[in-house]
């Protein structure tokens, strides 16, 4: 099975001025625990995920005035849709991470995270009669 397989389609763009309360809205709204900081000024993409906002607050920083390009990771690693689910699991083991913004050459056109893969791995994502026997 492959990444565009698995991925999800709702990529949530922010810009790196939004809080982190913002970005959390915007996140939560759509179900997705990770965000695409894109910044204009350097042609960048980044990545924010719900565990950069937790430590954010859990260390005491104000989500209010807090914003994304504070808690952004830049060095991020990109997958590709063809990619197979193990490369993306290896490549998240190796990094430590969880999502993996999934490219093409328009950008950004999925994240497949840890989850999706999990989904697609799982016997109980079959059909009851498949798993009998």
């Amino acid at each position: 099975m492959l990444v565009r397989d698995a991925m999800s389609t709702v990529v949530l763009t922010i810009g790196p001025a939004h809080t982190l309360r913002q970005a959390a809205r915007l996140m939560s709204a759509r179900r997705i625990g990770a965000a695409v900081v894109h910044d204009p000024d350097t042609s960048g993409l980044g990545i924010l995920t719900e565990r950069d906002i937790l430590d954010a607050v859990g260390s005491g920083q104000d989500p209010d005035t807090e914003t994304a390009s504070a808690h952004t990771t830049n060095d991020v690693v990109f997958a590709a849709p063809v990619w197979t689910l193990e490369e993306a699991a290896a490549a998240m083991t190796h990094g430590g991470f969880r999502h993996l913004i999934v490219l093409d050459d328009d950008g950004p056109v999925g994240i497949v995270s840890v989850r999706d893969i999990i989904r697609c791995w799982s016997p109980l994502r079959r059909h009851p009669a498949e798993l009998v026997g």
